[in-house]
């Protein structure tokens, strides 16, 4: 469900690399021209440019970004042409290290535990290891501190299994003891860290369905109700993350572009990320959320190279 527009005749990765040094040169740099060509390229095509450019000029591709382009437009496409995987690792290193380590900076590291494929969080803590000399875990345990650090530790310490499988029974047991954790204001209670980051996705939507069917709320309103802090929104994040990804990222979307200034950070991070899994759908749930569609909440919100490469990745015509 992917909205990335990859032409039907793509040009070598030698001429897409030739195009870019001629963008980069002369007065000022063809930010249109970078759009054009990264923008309109999947993941694999934007690998073997970045492996030509460095063949053909003996310099980095992202090093050359990072010179010629500025502000919120340079961190989205850099972003955007690292792999996924290393995107991601480069994502949950800068929100461990930052400052501020709330929700907002730690969800990141949900997402790819949480709606993403075992495989590709795997290759995550790979490349975390590689271009950080510590492992994601380490991090954690060193950054967060209790007990953000205990949720955060065993999502990424997952292997989920990846086939459907579900077993009522477990799903029965497993959403009563969700509950009484719940009801009883408990959410770092152990059954319900180890339940969330040990059973496979098909397991937990089905025991999301029966917290449901016996409780009366879905499990993300009651940890509202009877959760509070960066717990209660981290533990919502990931029952989303598992249950609907597209609506998570759509409110994430959304909160964004609300109220006094975009937070250009969530914004480029969501669409980014998504972009070749399932912006589609998520461009589908937030007009159903919220009466309006994604293309026009990144024009009112956004301006300049910024706003036209996040539209030709939302799949708009610009």
């Amino acid at each position: 469900m992917t909205t990335l527009r990859v032409p039907e005749v793509v040009p070598s990765p030698t001429q897409d690399s030739e195009r870019l040094r001629k963008a980069f040169k002369g007065v000022g740099t063809d930010e249109k021209a970078v759009i054009w060509i990264l923008g309109h390229r999947n993941a694999s095509q934007r690998r073997k440019i970045r492996d030509t450019y460095q063949q053909l000029y003996h310099q980095s591709l992202i090093d050359r970004l990072h010179s010629e382009l500025s502000s919120d437009f340079r961190r989205a496409m850099i972003l955007w042409t690292y792999d996924p995987a290393e995107r991601d690792a480069v994502l949950a290193n800068k929100a461990l290290i930052g400052k501020k380590k709330g929700f907002k900076q730690l969800q990141v590291m949900v997402e790819m535990a949480c709606a993403t494929s075992p495989h590709h969080l795997q290759s995550v803590k790979q490349i975390y290891c590689t271009l950080f000399d510590s492992s994601l875990e380490e991090d954690i345990a060193t950054h967060i501190s209790f007990p953000l650090r205990k949720l955060l530790g065993a999502l990424v310490r997952s292997y989920r299994y990846d086939k459907e499988l579900v077993d009522m029974n477990f799903a029965n047991s497993e959403a009563a003891k969700l509950r009484e954790a719940i009801k009883t204001k408990r959410l770092d209670h152990d059954d319900v860290v180890y339940i969330l980051s040990t059973r496979n996705k098909y397991q937990l939507k089905t025991t999301f369905e029966l917290y449901k069917q016996r409780f009366g709320n879905p499990i993300d309103q009651d940890l509202k109700e009877y959760g509070e802090g960066d717990l209660e929104s981290l533990l919502r994040a990931a029952v989303q993350c598992i249950y609907c990804p597209s609506k998570h990222f759509a409110e994430v979307i959304r909160t964004s572009v609300s109220g006094l200034g975009t937070d250009e950070k969530s914004l480029t991070r969501a669409i980014v990320t998504r972009a070749e899994i399932d912006l589609l759908r998520i461009r589908e749930e937030y007009t159903k959320m919220f009466g309006t569609n994604l293309e026009d909440a990144i024009t009112g919100d956004t301006s300049g190279d910024y706003k036209h490469f996040l539209k030709t990745l939302v799949g708009a015509t610009v």
